[in-house]
C-alpha cells in the first residue's frame, strides 16, 4: 500500500515537471542570472551609501522608496501595452537588458544622487519587464499548475538572489571591501540573462491570446477585471504600506552586531529558504487551494517582523532572515497565481501592471515612514509599525473569504 502511494506520488510529481512549459523554465534561469547581477550590488548598497558615501539611514529610505516606487508605477504601463499589442516578449528584452545596462553607473557614482540615478534606471527597467513576463507565465499555462509555474519561477528567480549575496561576499573578502570592483563584476550575469531571453523564448500564440484589440484603460475593460481582482489589489497596497525595503532588515542585521563582511551572507539565508519553499508550496496550493496558504505567508511576515523589532543577539538574526524567506516562499507567487485564475486572458498584463502600481504607490511611503520612524523613535517602531500593517491586511483578506 505504501509503494503505491509512493508510486502515485512520483507519477504526481512527474505531471507537474512534464506540465510546465519550457518557456517558465527559461524565463526563471533568466530571472536567476538577473538576480545574480542585481543582488550582488543590492546586497551592499546601503552599507555602500553609510560607510562608502557618508548617507544617512534616512537618505537610503527616499532612495530605495523612490527605486522601488519608480518600476511599480512603470509597470502598469508596460502591462497595457503587452495586452494592446499582443506581444509581451520584445518589452521584457527591453527592461532586462536596460537594467543590465545602467548596473555601471553603481560603480562610478561618488554620491547619494549617483546611485539613486542608478538604482532609478535600474528599477525602471524592472517596471518594464515585471508585468508582461508575469503574464507569459500566465499565457504559457493552465490553471491547474498555475501555482506551481509560478513557484518554479520564483524559486529559479531566488536561487540567484542568494548566489547574488554569497558571491559578493567572496568578492568583498577577496578584494578588501571593494564595492566597486564588484559593482562592475555584477554586469556579467546580467549580460548572459538577456542572451537566454532572447534566443530561449518563444511568445505564446493560443487562442485564448489571440483576442481583439481593445484599450484595456477603458473603463468596461477594468470592470471585467471583477471585484476578487481588486480586493486582491487593496490587500497587497495594505500590506506593502508596512513592506519597507530589504534595506533596513541589512542595517537591523549590523546594529545588532553582524559585522559588515558578513551582511551579504544574511540574504543567503533568506533567499536560501525562500527558494527551497516557493516552488513545494506552490505545487501544494495547487493541490490545497492557494488563499489558506496566503494568509499564513502574511501572517508569518507579521511574527517575522516583531522578532526583529525584539531581537537582542547575532543568532537570533540569522534564524528571523530564514523565517522572512519562508514567507516569500508562502505569499509572492500564490498572490500571482490567484491574479492569475481570476481574470480574463487579455487583460492579464494590465492586472498585474494595476498589481504593481498599487505595490508601488505604497513602496514609497513605506521606506520613507520607515526611514522615518528609525531616525525618530527607533529601529523598533520601523517594525512594529510594518507588523501590524500586515495583520491589517490579512484581517481584510479574510472578510472576503468566501468570494475564491
Amino acid at each position: 500500500m505504501a509503494f503505491v502511494r509512493e508510486t502515485r506520488n512520483m507519477q504526481l510529481q512527474n505531471k507537474f515537471f512534464q506540465e510546465i512549459p519550457r518557456t517558465v523554465w527559461v524565463l526563471g534561469f533568466v530571472s536567476l542570472l538577473t538576480d545574480i547581477s542585481s543582488e550582488m550590488i543590492n546586497s551592499l548598497l546601503p552599507l555602500f551609501l553609510v560607510s562608502a558615501l557618508g548617507a544617512n539611514v534616512l537618505t537610503v529610505g527616499i532612495i530605495e522608496g523612490i527605486a522601488e516606487a519608480t518600476a511599480s508605477v512603470l509597470k502598469v504601463f508596460s502591462g497595457v501595452l503587452s495586452d494592446y499589442l499582443g506581444h509581451r516578449k520584445g518589452l521584457a528584452v527591453f527592461g532586462y537588458g536596460l537594467s543590465t545596462f545602467v548596473k555601471p553607473l553603481f560603480a562610478v557614482a561618488t554620491s547619494p544622487t549617483g546611485v539613486l540615478i542608478a538604482r532609478f534606471g535600474d528599477r525602471f527597467g524592472k517596471g518594464i519587464r515585471v508585468a508582461p513576463r508575469d503574464a507569459l507565465v500566465a499565457d504559457s499555462t493552465t490553471s491547474e499548475v498555475r501555482g506551481a509555474a509560478y513557484g518554479l519561477r520564483q524559486s529559479l528567480d531566488t536561487i540567484g538572489a542568494f548566489l547574488g549575496p554569497l558571491i559578493a561576499f567572496a568578492l568583498m573578502a577577496a578584494f578588501a571591501n571593494n564595492f566597486r570592483l564588484v559593482f562592475w563584476l555584477a554586469l556579467i550575469p546580467g549580460f548572459l540573462a538577456v542572451a537566454l531571453l532572447t534566443v530561449g523564448v518563444s511568445e505564446p500564440r493560443t487562442n485564448e491570446t489571440q483576442v481583439k484589440r481593445i484599450n484595456p484603460l477603458q473603463w468596461e475593460a477594468l470592470r471585467s477585471l471583477g471585484q476578487k481582482y481588486w480586493v486582491l489589489v487593496a490587500v497587497a497596497l495594505l500590506f506593502n504600506l508596512g513592506n519597507s525595503s530589504n534595506a533596513f532588515l541589512l542595517l537591523r542585521a549590523e546594529q545588532i552586531g553582524i559585522s559588515a563582511s558578513l551582511i551579504p551572507l544574511t540574504f543567503v539565508v533568506m533567499n536560501m529558504a525562500y527558494s527551497f519553499s516557493a516552488y513545494p508550496i506552490g505545487i501544494l496550493s495547487d493541490r490545497l487551494g492557494k488563499f489558506g496558504l496566503l494568509v499564513g505567508g502574511f501572517l508569518l511576515y507579521a511574527l517575522v517582523y516583531l522578532g526583529f523589532a525584539f531581537v537582542q543577539a547575532p543568532w537570533q538574526v540569522w534564524g528571523l532572515f530564514a523565517l522572512y524567506g519562508l514567507h516569500l516562499g508562502m505569499s509572492k507567487g500564490l498572490l500571482l497565481a490567484l491574479v492569475a485564475n481570476s481574470i480574463p486572458a487579455n487583460l492579464r498584463g494590465t492586472a498585474f501592471g494595476f498589481l504593481n502600481l498599487a505595490i508601488g504607490i505604497a513602496l514609497l511611503p513605506a521606506s520613507f515612514l520607515a526611514g522615518g520612524l528609525w531616525e525618530t523613535l527607533g529601529a523598533k517602531a520601523t517594525f512594529i509599525f510594518g507588523s501590524l500593517l500586515a495583520i491589517a491586511s490579512v484581517l481584510l483578506l479574510v472578510s472576503q473569504k468566501n468570494k475564491y
